[in-house]
C-alpha cells in the first residue's frame, strides 16, 4: 500500500489551520492515558483501565448519541476495572472524540493523512471554513457511525472520520492533483489523486463486512461522502478561477 508523503502542488498561503489541527491533536493525545506518558494515570494494568475510562467518558458512544442520555459502563471493562462515576454531555462527545487516539500509530497515521491533503484543502476553502469544514466532517462521521449501529456501546474515538471528509474535499477541489507517495519498500512516486484516494475509499467500502475489525469504517466512508459534497457546494458557488486571477491583480 502506498503510504503518501506531500501534495505535489504547494499552497499559496500558510496553512495555519492544519497545522493548529496537527498541534491540538499531538497535545491532547499525550495529556491522555493512552499515550504512555502522564505519569498520573498508573501503570499497567491501572492505565489500562483509566484508559478505557477515559475512551468511555470523552469518546463518542452511538448508543447514547442516538438516546441523547448517558449509558452505563457495560462489559468486560467493567469486570475487570469497576465502575468509573462520571457525568458527560452526548453531544459534546461528538466533537471530544475527533481529538481523541487509542495509540501513537493511530493518531500517526491520521496525522500524517491530514497533512498532506489538509493545506490543499484549507488553500481553497480558507482558513475558518476550512475549519468549520472539518468539524462538520467530523460530526457527519459520528452521527453516520451511531445512526448504522445505534445500539453500539463502543467508544468511538479518532479523527479518521473529519480527515476523511477532507480527503473527499481535496478530490473534488483538486481532481488533477499528485500525491508524492512512497511505495513498499523504498520506491518514491507521484501517482494521481484519484488513485491515491479511490483505492482508499475502495478498501474502506471493501472492509466494511470485517467484523473482526475496530476500525469504524462506516465513519470513514459517511466523512467522506461530506467532504465530497461540501466542496461540489463549494466549487459550484465560490468565484470563478478567472475571477480569482483577475482579483489578484
Amino acid at each position: 500500500m502506498a503510504l503518501p508523503l506531500y501534495d505535489s502542488q504547494p499552497a499559496r498561503r500558510v496553512p495555519w489551520v492544519t497545522y493548529l489541527l496537527v498541534a491540538v491533536n499531538v497535545v491532547v493525545f499525550l495529556f491522555t492515558p493512552m499515550a504512555n506518558f502522564p505519569s498520573w494515570y498508573g501503570s499497567g494494568k491501572e492505565r489500562e483501565c483509566n484508559a478505557a475510562r477515559f475512551a468511555f467518558e470523552h469518546g463518542a458512544v452511538p448508543k447514547e448519541l442516538t438516546t441523547g442520555r448517558q449509558q452505563p459502563m457495560r462489559g468486560e471493562i467493567v469486570e475487570e476495572c469497576g465502575v468509573a462515576e462520571y457525568r458527560k454531555t452526548p453531544w459534546v462527545s461528538a466533537f471530544t472524540s475527533m481529538f481523541l487516539h487509542s495509540g501513537a500509530l493511530h493518531l500517526l497515521g491520521n496525522l500524517i493523512a491530514l497533512f498532506v491533503v489538509g493545506m490543499g484543502v484549507e488553500d481553497r476553502l480558507g482558513r475558518l471554513r476550512f475549519l468549520l469544514c472539518y468539524l462538520f466532517f467530523g460530526l457527519v462521521a459520528v452521527y453516520g457511525f451511531a445512526y448504522v449501529s445505534p445500539d453500539s456501546t463502543v467508544p468511538l474515538i479518532g479523527a479518521s472520520g473529519a480527515i476523511a471528509g477532507v480527503l473527499g474535499a481535496y478530490l473534488v477541489l483538486n481532481p488533477r492533483g499528485r500525491i508524492v507517495s512512497l511505495v513498499p519498500p523504498v520506491i518514491v512516486v507521484r501517482l494521481p489523486v484519484w488513485v491515491v484516494l479511490g483505492y482508499w475509499f475502495v478498501l474502506q467500502w471493501l472492509s466494511l463486512g470485517d467484523e473482526e475489525s475496530n476500525v469504524a469504517y462506516v465513519a470513514h466512508i459517511a466523512g467522506f461522502i461530506a467532504g465530497l459534497a461540501v466542496a461540489i457546494v463549494a466549487r459550484r458557488t465560490g468565484p470563478s478561477r478567472r475571477a480569482l486571477a483577475l482579483s489578484r491583480g
